[in-house]
């Protein structure tokens, strides 16, 4: 049965492929990376973080040579 829950090490990796597979078909290449996060005192476990070049859920145009991308 998958979990519905995208901080587990499963679930963001999940989220990760659905990602790159969205902007792929649509002719972009971006960079998503999983961030172990460890144990987190709210949440009462460990998390791992989704995280991407997109900035504010769009990929940046081709021509962007910026220094301050991120591709955390």
């Amino acid at each position: 049965m998958a979990s519905n829950d995208l901080c587990t090490p499963e679930g963001a990796r999940r989220l990760k492929e659905r990602i790159e597979a969205y902007w792929k078909e649509r002719g972009y290449d971006v960079t998503v990376d999983l961030v172990d996060a460890g144990f987190m005192p709210a949440m009462r476990s460990a998390r791992t973080d989704v995280r991407s070049n997109l900035v504010n859920g769009m990929p940046r145009p081709a021509n962007d040579r910026s220094e301050n991308r991120r591709s955390a």
